[in-house]
């Protein structure tokens, strides 16, 4: 016969052995791997040191605009005769040190030292029909200036520019010294290869080397001197030609 009590007995200790196996089973499960209890929060990853920047370094070279020369050209290319090289050399003159005078015939400039002695350098003179004398002072001093040319000469020759800004390519060179009021200067060239000899419109040439240094010694309101192509010095002597 079928006992109501016994089947409530063993009911009741297999639902307590089900249990039991259940919290052990979770138990066990727990020690393995830790539940999440808000597994959408993912954990941060290691943090590193940042690295340094690299400096940029562009792909293409950079414009560079193009530059003058602050120093004139090396003209030792054209080798000037002995004669119009810079030197010291006996000049006797009552005229006062510091003074510029130019002996158009011989294409010499002396600038004078004092005490029976001058600085010659070899120049450029005006060609035929261009040649002036005078006593002038130097009005104005620049480097590398630019060339207007004066209306004039674009009279004479209608195809030289209307200006030209200095640089190397400019035909009155490194330096100038301007003369009085009028529109002769004592000026550098790009063409060294001119100097002892008559081509200019007037004005006095020298190599950029020379009128660099001549430049650095003299001042403005210097007198300049210039003797007329028909007057030569009886003094100069023959090792001063």
């Amino acid at each position: 016969m079928f006992n109501l009590d016994t089947f409530k007995t063993f009911s009741r200790a297999v639902a307590l052995s089900a249990v039991a196996v259940s919290a052990i089973a979770f138990a066990g499960a727990a020690k393995a791997a830790p539940v999440q209890i808000f597994p959408f929060f993912q954990p941060l990853p290691p943090m590193t040191a940042p690295q340094p920047l690299q400096p940029y370094q562009p792909s293409y070279q950079p414009y560079q605009a193009p530059t003058y020369q602050t120093e004139p050209e090396d003209q030792d290319a054209v080798e000037l005769p002995a004669r119009f090289r810079r030197q010291t050399v006996s000049y006797a003159t009552r005229e006062a040190p510091g003074t510029i005078i130019i002996d158009t015939p011989n294409t010499y400039l002396y600038y004078v030292l004092g005490n029976g002695q001058a600085l010659r350098y070899g120049i450029g003179v005006g060609r035929d029909g261009f040649t002036w004398s005078g006593i002038q002072s130097v009005s104005r001093k620049a480097e590398w200036p630019a060339w207007t040319p004066p209306p004039e000469m674009i009279a004479r020759q209608p195809y030289l520019p209307r200006h030209m800004a200095g640089g190397p390519g400019n035909p009155l060179g490194a330096r100038a010294m301007y003369l009085g009021g009028t529109i002769y200067r004592i000026h550098g060239t790009n063409a060294p290869e001119t100097i002892g000899k008559r081509v200019s419109s007037g004005c006095i040439r020298m190599t950029n080397e020379d009128v660099t240094d001549l430049y650095s010694r003299v001042n403005v309101g210097t007198k300049v001197i210039v003797l007329p192509m028909t007057e030569r010095r009886a003094d100069l002597g023959a090792a001063n030609r």
